[in-house]
């Protein structure tokens, strides 16, 4: 008999995260039935949507997010032991699935030698989070001005790449001065700023004097509003998400007023969710060529142990990471 431990979320959270919120669970899986698989997970992802879907769900529930694991038993043909899968099971080590029935499952993408790791990175939900919501909602044109806010975290840091691969230019607004560092040394940021410690419409009217044409906005608040007043006529907005107001709910903190600017700019501005891309696989096999190459970065902030996921998700959320927050178990 296989015991298994989870994390439950018992609380709504206010405000940041509480490791009081949390309780770890363990449990006595039961014996698999034909069609199922046991699967131990290898690695765990950390994001900011599981803090902006925690209003949305009925305490108590299980923590989900995607992970990488192995199947160590299997009644399944198609998924014998010692295969490595994807999954939502999310925050716990062992987990009983039936792929028939089992949302968002699949075998792990072909990596060639690549980490599995990135099975929750770069070639998982978030690097088809960059890859689609950019140049699909973009459409970026070569020589074209891109600004990405939360570029040095997991989808901005790529979407700030795969724009330098198509041929603009690339800036990015970052928390620290040494991701800034990053973003311009390491991964060929044509210029990057730390938003704390500038004057943000100075610094880009200075690094982009013929206005913005792209903006992938993963942080919301006033320094979106600041950088849709300098975006060119026809400009596009892809709206990831604003972690910058994740922490605040239930309340609404407040910036200057878009719409004047959208209409005079003529401005699509656009919000999405990844699954409404159905087919993965072709952003899977042009991040892993790029990867493979050299052109893309897959950065990884590694934190050890099951016992630390709350520790690397508060991290993660307080702006700790460089690329993507993933927890190896």
């Amino acid at each position: 008999m296989v015991k298994a431990r989870k994390y439950v979320v018992k609380n709504y959270f206010q405000g940041a995260p509480k490791k009081t919120d949390y309780e770890v669970v363990e449990e006595e899986l039961p014996t698999l039935k034909d069609g199922e698989v046991l699967t131990k997970a290898e690695w765990i992802s950390v994001d900011p949507y599981l803090r902006a879907y925690n209003p949305q769900q009925k305490v108590p529930y299980d923590q989900y997010s995607i992970q990488v694991a192995v199947i160590i038993e299997s009644k399944n043909a198609d998924y014998p032991v010692g295969s490595k899968v994807i999954s939502q099971k999310g925050w716990v080590d062992y987990s009983i699935v039936n792929p028939k029935t089992e949302q968002k499952f699949y075998k792990l993408p072909n990596l060639d030698g690549l980490s599995p790791s990135l099975g929750v990175g770069a070639v998982g939900m978030t690097g088809v989070t960059a890859y689609y919501g950019f140049l699909d909602l973009c459409k970026p044109k070569e020589g074209e001005t891109v600004v990405v806010t939360g570029a040095a975290g997991a989808v901005g840091s790529l979407v700030g790449q795969i724009a330098k691969i198509k041929g603009c230019r690339a800036i990015g607004f970052a928390g620290s001065d040494d991701k800034v560092k990053w973003l311009e040394q390491e991964l060929g940021f044509d210029k990057a700023f730390n938003y704390k410690t500038i004057n943000v419409a100075k610094a880009l009217k200075e690094a982009a004097p013929n206005g913005v044409d792209c903006y992938f906005d993963n942080v919301g608040g006033e320094i979106s509003s600041v950088i849709m007043r300098q975006m060119n006529l026809y400009g596009r907005v892809s709206v990831c998400g604003s972690i910058s107001a994740y922490n605040e709910y239930p309340k609404q903190p407040k910036a200057t007023i878009l719409q004047p600017i959208i209409v005079a700019k003529q401005l699509k501005v656009e919000g999405f969710l990844v699954w409404r891309w159905e087919n993965w696989s072709t952003a899977f096999t042009d991040l892993v060529k790029w990867i493979k190459s050299g052109e893309l970065k897959a950065e990884e902030h590694v934190t050890e142990g099951f016992d630390n996921i709350f520790d690397a998700f508060i991290g993660m959320l307080a702006g700790e990471n460089k690329g993507k927050a993933v927890v190896k178990v």
